[in-house]
């Protein structure tokens, strides 16, 4: 395994990020026991998950199986960087009662002990805002925030899905309070399909010192080689993928993209992982893998070399935007 700083901090973290958003929904227990086992053992430092994760009358199922993972010992604990998430509702039929849920001061306090509870540790390496909160000021944020880090209950800050100008204001505020770290992460949505926080996001995140974590590297499955199992008689596209596949243009898209990488002999999840890690300012996407097949398959793409051939067959395939602010200026 590969490793990097994440963002400006010391923290020493894998170039590949373990998502567990399976785990529960998809992954029973004792299979996501083992993957977690495994990609411990691969070298994988960098476990993420989210309060909300077990979905529906579930929420918080998944950070429920990582906590009993780590009560089974054996520096489990010690050897992770856990990374979780605030925000969402945890009322299980979805109706939240006032301040459980969002980045107010009080439900923050409120969701970092119940995640610690349900993770079984005492604290948390990088707690992250899963969604920007219109309603609560930052100055409110880093207060809640700064009191959990004199606790010792957490140790950094990230963000999820923000765009570029929250980057800023979160990180200008910290700067205000001064003794506050800000953020040190971004995790967005971000593969060769899905380009758009080149425009904004990562440029934010590269000035503030931020490391950029992706989500869904391979867009829901698209980018996996789904036209080729699709033939082969394997696993069909269902969700985004299937909308996607149902656009004879963007059909014809993934067509070129797979006989691309069948040119030059490589499989199309692994080329899309080591594509990423090509990324200026990427530290490492985030795979969720369901079987440990296909954490294998990741953990592969850290070691793959992509020539500049193929990077530039790449470019013109999934065209980005262009750098900000010229691509929509002069």
């Amino acid at each position: 395994m590969k490793y990097t700083q994440l963002g400006r901090t010391g923290l020493k973290v894998s170039r590949l990020v373990l998502g567990t958003m399976n785990f529960g929904p998809q992954t029973d227990e004792a299979d996501s026991h083992a993957i977690m086992d495994a990609a411990l053992d691969a070298g994988i430092n960098v476990f993420d998950t989210a309060n909300v994760y077990g979905w529906g009358e579930n929420k918080g199922r998944t950070e429920s199986i990582i906590g009993n993972w780590f009560a089974q010992g054996g520096e489990r604990r010690d050897k992770v960087v856990l990374a979780t998430k605030v925000y969402g509702n945890m009322a299980a039929d979805g109706d939240a009662w006032p301040n459980h849920d969002k980045l107010s001061a009080v439900n923050i306090r409120r969701a970092v002990d119940a995640s610690l509870k349900r993770l079984q540790t005492d604290y948390i390496d990088v707690y992250q805002f899963h969604h920007i909160d219109r309603n609560t000021p930052f100055e409110e944020i880093w207060q809640a925030i700064d009191v959990l880090v004199q606790q010792g209950k957490i140790l950094y800050v990230g963000s999820s899905n923000f765009p570029g100008y929250k980057i800023a204001q979160a990180n200008e505020a910290a700067a205000r309070r001064g003794g506050t770290i800000g953020l040190v992460s971004e995790q967005c949505l971000y593969n060769l399909a899905e380009r758009r926080a080149e425009m904004e996001v990562i440029p934010a995140a590269q000035e503030y010192g931020l490391g950029v974590i992706p989500w869904s590297p391979l867009h829901g499955g698209l980018l996996g080689g789904v036209i080729k199992k699709e033939v082969q008689g394997g696993r069909r596209a269902s969700g985004r993928a299937a909308d996607t596949l149902a656009d004879p243009t963007a059909r014809a898209q993934i067509q070129s993209y797979e006989d691309l990488l069948d040119k030059h002999g490589l499989e199309p999840g692994e080329a899309a992982l080591a594509w990423l890690l090509t990324r200026p300012g990427v530290t490492g996407p985030i795979v969720g893998p369901r079987t440990a097949e296909q954490l294998e398959s990741a953990l592969r793409a850290v070691e793959l070399e992509l020539s500049q051939e193929l990077l530039t067959g790449l470019d013109e395939i999934f065209p980005g935007p262009g750098p900000s602010p010229e691509a929509f200026a002069w």
